[in-house]
């Protein structure tokens, strides 16, 4: 990139700037094309005609790239959707539902993103393996839920998993375990796209290997991709002809995506003319949500944005609760025949997220990538839709852990819904320090999970553990200082309390 820049300024000072930065340009494709020639002539067969079209995605997403001149967005265009652009999610319930369910559940598929690991929170292979609640994983839960929609309907709805290279193999080995229940389940990879360099621009990788430092020259391109990569596998044209009509996108790790008959039914009930071919969820911002992307009207379209493409001068802003209420929870409601359309018209214009990072060996890259939600502009009558909070459950760290692992929440047929025996609606905060970060870790410091219906903050902080049968009430907050150590006691009860110091009880 430094070099790119380098080549425009002197171009600019040498007075034919568009001259010279569009033969820069130019220069900057071809070397790349070269590249990329090079790399799939490195493999044959099957590998080389995947590899081929996903190279095809990162061309068009290089050229674009090289072609952007400054923000995306102009401050000064943005505007707030029109009321009727995002309904409130009781409109959506008053409408009832139809006689036929099923006949609306036939026309739905539904597809997880899967691509992700669990090294966040200290764990080797796919996120969706995790434990969550009783045993049952991510995607045990996932498969629990469309089972039980498939019997209390009798309908057909397929699970779709979008996986990446990361997780491929081992979310297809687990898939065995569910050839009894009754959920059809496909998979597709998502594309693989080489690291570019930050200086030269150029990818990092010299061969289509995914072992030794080869395999650090690659990475999946963002949940964006999922049009380009459902659409090439030959899945999406299979799910049409069986008669599917929409899908139901969300994240694997967000518990609270489940489907939801009242939207689903919105969708298929609307009138050819007006059929709604994309629906955002999004749900009020809270201060835990600031960075989180919101829905504005721009340029006539409701249009998706993100922290990233927000001016420096306006992030504090952007980060507004009063201004921007709302941000976008990834559960979206898209059009099948809407996705094939606008993939043949190659007219899916999603802004690029320039992603930077340093591999190992300390060389500094660059990823480009792109946000699922950010179609929403190409897609006609799109419309967004303020859910309550309980549909945005996500399980980022093991402080979300410890909440779905909880007496706050009851499960039923793979879903999570909060216990009427929880008095305020909203979950406690809930912050647990870094000794808690690694799943295995955190389990070894509970001997069971605490009792925390009456709950509304916890800080646990240093080298703490918790015997059986704990009681957390109002706010509670534990810090063990370094070298200090606190058990707390099997059958206590923690009432708007600070434990603090050295407390350790030892048997005798």
């Amino acid at each position: 990139m430094a070099l790119y820049v380098e080549g425009l300024n002197k171009g600019a000072a040498n007075g034919g700037m568009a001259q010279f930065q569009e033969m820069m340009r130019q220069q900057l494709e071809s070397s790349m094309n070269a590249e990329l020639e090079k790399l799939l002539d490195s493999t044959k067969g099957s590998d080389r005609e995947v590899s081929r079209k996903d190279f095809e995605g990162f061309r068009n997403l290089f050229q674009r790239f090289l072609q952007v001149k400054g923000p995306s967005i102009e401050w000064i265009k943005i505007q707030r959707p029109p009321e009727e652009s995002i309904q409130p999610y009781e409109r959506i319930l008053g409408r009832g539902l139809p006689d036929s369910v099923a006949d609306c559940l036939n026309k739905l598929v539904v597809v997880k993103l899967n691509g992700g690991l669990g090294t966040s929170m200290g764990c080797k292979g796919p996120k969706s393996l995790i434990s969550v609640r009783n045993e049952n994983t991510f995607l045990d839960l996932t498969v629990q839920q469309i089972e039980h929609l498939n019997k209390t309907y009798n309908t057909n709805v397929p699970l779709v998993l979008m996986n990446s290279f990361n997780t491929d193999e081992d979310t297809k080995k687990i898939l065995q375990k569910y050839t009894h229940h009754r959920v059809k389940i496909h998979t597709f990879n998502q594309s693989r796209y080489p690291r570019i360099n930050k200086e030269s621009l150029l990818p990092v990788s010299t061969s289509l290997s995914m072992t030794g430092q080869s395999a650090e020259g690659w990475y999946p391109p963002g949940h964006g991709d999922i049009y380009a990569s459902f659409y090439n596998s030959g899945l999406m044209d299979q799910l049409i002809a069986q008669g599917k009509e929409y899908i139901f996108v969300s994240n694997i790790d967000n518990l609270g995506a489940t489907v939801d008959l009242h939207i689903l039914h919105h969708l298929v009930s609307q009138p050819n003319g007006k059929r709604c071919e994309f629906i955002m969820e999004v749900t009020d911002k809270t201060r835990a949500d600031v960075k989180g992307g919101t829905l504005i009207q721009y340029e006539g379209k409701l249009r998706l944005l993100e922290i990233a493409q927000v001016p420096k001068a306006h992030v504090d802003e952007f980060k507004s609760v009063s201004k921007f209420k709302i941000f976008n929870t990834n559960n979206l409601w898209i059009s099948l025949p809407a996705i094939k359309r606008l993939q043949e018209q190659k007219a899916m214009d999603l802004e690029i997220i320039v992603n930077p990072k340093t591999l190992d060996g300390g060389q500094n890259v660059v990823q480009l990538e792109t946000a699922v939600g950010a179609a929403i502009k190409c897609f006609d009558n799109a419309l967004g839709i303020n859910v309550p909070r309980s549909r945005f459950l996500p399980v980022k760290t093991t402080s979300d852990l410890l909440l779905v692992m909880s007496n706050l929440y009851s499960l039923d047929a793979g879903s999570l819904t909060m216990s009427p025996r929880r008095e305020f609606p909203t979950t406690p905060h809930v912050k647990l320090g870094s000794s808690f970060t690694k799943v295995q870790e955190y389990v070894s410091r509970f001997e069971s999970i605490p009792d925390m219906l009456e709950l509304d903050h916890l800080t646990v902080s240093g080298d703490v553990t918790l015997g059986k049968n704990v009681s957390l009430k109002g706010t509670v907050i534990i810090i063990a200082n370094h070298g200090d150590r606190i058990d707390i006691p099997a059958g206590s009860m923690l009432e708007n309390k600070i434990v603090s110091g050295n407390l350790r009880i030892m048997d005798h």
